[in-house]
């Protein structure tokens, strides 16, 4: 099982978003260089994120994007979702119609299982808390350690 490069690029430039878009928005070329995603693909993730509702754009010389909500109100679910679809690691998980055997598979369980405990971990990662482990780790602190932030959107 492998995330596509759209939802890695995509959570990617949504965390640059909500680290540094607290003092104004941020430009694409800004994401693009930090993030070092090109900035072609990069407008192509952003018009997704945009019309889901996790963006706005401002306009003018200084104009870029903002977070539509805190950060601490957008889950790594909600990112996937909208960058990637259904979070299912086999058809059969989301939809039984596609295998004859489905009801009498116990690896349809095992992968049902392991599908839930991935949507939970998504879904308990925040934006916000993917910001407070990139400064941990670029402070060098322990994760979760002497560290309390509020980010806005």
């Amino acid at each position: 099982m492998k995330l596509s490069t759209r939802i890695r690029y995509g959570t990617r430039a949504l965390v640059d978003i909500a680290r540094f878009g607290g003092d104004g928005p941020v430009s694409l070329r800004d994401i693009a260089r930090r993030q070092d995603v090109s900035q072609p693909y990069l407008e192509q993730l952003i018009l997704l994120l945009k019309a889901a509702g996790l963006v706005r754009s401002i306009r003018g010389a200084r104009g870029g994007f903002l977070l539509a909500k805190n950060a601490s109100e957008v889950t790594a679910a909600e990112i996937v979702t909208v960058l990637g679809g259904n979070i299912t690691i086999v058809d059969c998980v989301g939809d039984p119609d596609v295998c004859s055997r489905a009801e009498d598979c116990v690896l349809r369980d095992l992968w049902a299982d392991v599908s839930y405990a991935i949507n939970d971990v998504l879904g308990s990662t925040t934006l916000a808390s993917l910001v407070e482990k990139e400064l941990d780790k670029e402070s060098g602190r322990e994760p979760g350690k002497e560290s309390v932030r509020s980010l806005r959107g």
